[in-house]
């Protein structure tokens, strides 16, 4: 099928490495709570420091999953 990429399911929206970084922030914030943007910040910078640029865009995406106003982790903060 046109315009579906592989690995999505259709009308899924998203892809596999959102999917991921989805799932990775979800196991953050049920492992660290409120601590879990922290520790995707470090992820990240760990990944920059190692040249691993595709691993520190996934964890960037993770840290914005856990930002977001709605999240879990904001909500696990209150």
């Amino acid at each position: 099928m046109p315009g579906i990429m592989p690995g999505n399911m259709p009308g899924s929206g998203l892809d596999d490495d959102e999917r991921r970084a989805r799932q990775e922030a979800h196991w953050l914030v049920k492992e660290f709570g409120a601590e879990a943007p922290l520790y995707a910040a470090m992820k990240a910078e760990k990944a920059i420091e190692q040249k691993d640029f595709g691993r520190c865009a996934r964890w960037k995406r993770v840290l914005e999953i856990l930002t977001d106003n709605g999240s879990p982790a904001r909500r696990a903060a209150k």
